[in-house]
């Protein structure tokens, strides 16, 4: 596969979600992509000062995830959670906008109704992977 610039867009809040995400984000660049993992990249609200550049951290992180999301090529939307992060659903909602590739990863069994996701989420994505080693084949 092409090289591609990918946005994880995954929940951040935990020191669990934040270990798997850099794990999928090692996986990404393993596989020879360029990634932003807005974790790493922007970093958590909770450990930031309350202005970064004269704007309150959380205007700027608005921005600079937005700015990242227009830089992608494709982004990896993170389904895992008792329901899927409502940041991720906006950066997935975002990106599919702006007519960027879109991926869903979702290793969680964990449904919302009767098995399935929102269909909003499910409608986005062109597929959904389950596991480390279909991530690898799939951007490998």
């Amino acid at each position: 596969m092409e090289k591609q610039k990918i946005y994880i867009a995954a929940p951040l809040f935990c020191e669990g979600e934040r270990a798997f995400n850099l794990r999928i984000d090692e996986i990404l660049r393993q596989c020879g992509h360029e990634t932003f993992l807005p974790q790493r990249d922007g970093g958590c609200v909770a450990d930031l000062p309350d202005t970064i550049d004269g704007l309150p951290k959380r205007h700027y992180l608005f921005k600079l995830d937005c700015a990242h999301m227009d830089w992608c090529d494709t982004v990896l939307f993170v389904f895992d959670g008792r329901v899927p992060d409502e940041g991720a659903c906006f950066e997935l909602g975002y990106c599919y906008a702006k007519s960027k590739r879109c991926i869903g990863y979702k290793t969680d069994v964990r449904s919302f109704i009767d098995g399935f996701d929102n269909v909003m989420l499910h409608g986005a994505p062109e597929t959904v992977l389950h596991n480390e080693e279909e991530l690898r084949a799939f951007f490998g």
